[in-house]
């Protein structure tokens, strides 16, 4: 059996998201263990030139999937396309991002190969000839370990879960044509919001819940643009109207696990909490000093939002010059 390790990449209006590096480097760590070599997966339209970045991070091999038909990324065409790299690679593991597309691609390619797959993982490692990950459970109240038996190992990784660590590989850049006439799904039309930084890709994360009292996020976004971050909301701020699901933090919304998470007027649901638990360095302000959020953060102020929030802002512009 192979022992090489296949990390599937994914790009976003021609740049990587920050996943793929994640994913790589997760790739690497296994590779060093097996033995076997890290094979990257590139797959888009006009990707050539941009593919030996995936080297910087460790890959050894570079197979390169370029073709139209994967330009607007549809998760029919990635499908398609990743089954067939697969193939020529013959890998050992399967490592591609938890992302929206990336857990389609997963579950299909798990399918198609009828192989073990392991969903939303923040660890994964080689104990012997198996693969065990490791997946938060019940709403991130445990972490289980997972064994995979069979080949390929397909591992999603949460984003943020794992560091992308710099680590220069072979990069050796092979293109590989692949066949896309079973794909039925077309773009019709898309519609993106410009300037607006993806939740699950901020290294900061400024999120709204019920205490907001209302739409008016004025002082969330002013917090959050002047950290560079983005910004989320709690699942009852987005029932409320006051948010997009899309801003949703939370078991039922989007997972995220930014280096920092500043929870403004969000009590702590555990649903909330399984979506930000990851969080690196967790921020609490409350006017409520019994809310949940205080026992889960590293740093709590009991307060009104809307007078501590803008005063943060304030000092951080301030010391930004």
């Amino acid at each position: 059996m192979s022992q090489g390790i296949l990390a599937i990449t994914e790009l976003v209006d021609g740049a990587f998201k920050h996943i793929s590096f994640e994913v790589i480097s997760t790739g690497k760590r296994l590779a060093q263990t097996t033995g076997g070599p890290l094979i990257a997966a590139v797959m888009g339209a006009g990707v050539d030139a941009m593919a030996s970045q995936t080297a910087e991070y460790g890959a050894d091999r570079i197979l390169v999937a370029d073709h139209e038909g994967l330009k607007d990324g549809l998760a029919d065409a990635c499908i398609q396309a990743a089954a067939q790299l697969v193939k020529t690679s013959d890998p050992a593991v399967v490592v591609i991002g938890a992302t929206a597309l990336g857990k389609d691609v997963a579950a299909r390619l798990s399918a198609r190969l009828n192989a073990p797959l392991a969903m939303d993982c923040v660890d994964v490692r080689a104990d012997g000839d198996r693969i065990v990950a490791t997946r938060p459970m019940y709403g991130g109240k445990v972490l289980a370990e997972v064994s995979l038996n069979g080949s390929p190992a397909i591992v999603a990784m949460r984003p943020r879960a794992m560091e992308a660590v710099a680590a220069q590989g072979a990069g050796e850049v092979e293109k590989v044509a692949v066949s896309l006439d079973g794909t039925t799904l077309r773009l019709v039309e898309k519609h993106m919001e410009t300037g607006k930084i993806e939740l699950t890709e901020a290294d900061v994360v400024v999120t709204g819940g019920r205490g907001m009292g209302g739409d008016d996020f004025a002082v969330v976004e002013a917090l959050a643009k002047a950290l560079g971050g983005a910004v989320g909301a709690s699942r009852s701020a987005v029932d409320e109207g006051w948010r997009p699901v899309s801003d949703q933090v939370g078991q039922t919304g989007k997972v995220v696990a930014p280096n920092l998470y500043i929870a403004c007027g969000v009590s702590g649901a555990i649903q909330h909490l399984a979506g930000m638990a990851s969080s690196r360095v967790v921020v609490a302000i409350n006017k409520d000093p019994e809310a949940p959020i205080f026992s889960k953060c590293d740093f709590g102020i009991v307060g009104d939002l809307f007078e501590i929030v803008p005063a943060l802002t304030a000092e951080i512009e301030k010391l930004k010059g």
